[in-house]
């Protein structure tokens, strides 16, 4: 099937651990896309965002343009076609930082000439998690919270990539994980 364009992703890395376990799977994932698919990485980490202000009913409402890691994160987010949030499950959802990137959304629906919801739509989100459990309906909750945010932003819902790993490099003991990621993002 031929392309009108190469793909573009975006994988968010938003683990507490540098080549933690979820990494390593979402770069297992990533190795199996076509020489045309450009990938851009970010982790988190690297770019602190500030916590967030609701302003939503203060005054006008209106958010100022992003500066800084938050511009750096917005600019990549609408510049993608395919999101990838690569976030453990912790306490039963995505991590802290993947959660304070999420409400950000919230801003940037906002800000005026960003259109985020409009150039969001059509894009594709998907996940990459790695659960110290064996039972993975405990991620149900950190796939319900990316699935239905992609639902309210007319995005499609790429999936979950799902894996076990407790300690460091775990992951590469989970063969059936590894297995599904070789085909997971193509």
């Amino acid at each position: 099937m031929p392309f009108d364009h190469p793909s573009t992703y975006l994988f968010l890395l938003a683990g507490a651990r540098q080549g933690g376990n979820t990494e390593t799977l979402a770069r297992t994932a990533a190795a199996e896309l076509p020489a045309h698919a450009t990938q851009t990485w970010l982790n988190l980490r690297d770019l602190p965002l500030p916590p967030f202000d609701d302003i939503r009913h203060t005054g006008d409402g209106v958010y100022p343009r992003p500066e800084g890691p938050e511009k750096t994160l917005l600019d990549a987010t609408l510049a993608a076609d395919n999101l990838v949030i690569a976030s453990p499950l912790y306490w039963y959802s995505v991590s802290a930082s993947a959660k304070l990137y999420l409400d950000h959304w919230s801003a940037w629906l906002r800000v005026p000439g960003a259109d985020f919801k409009a150039r969001m739509r059509g894009k594709t989100l998907w996940t990459v998690s790695v659960l110290s459990s064996t039972d993975f309906s405990t991620a149900d909750p950190l796939i319900g919270t990316l699935r239905l945010s992609a639902a309210y932003l007319g995005m499609t819902w790429g999936g979950a990539l799902l894996g076990y790993g407790n300690r460091p490099d775990d992951i590469l003991t989970d063969p059936e994980a590894l297995t599904r990621a070789k085909t997971f993002l193509t």
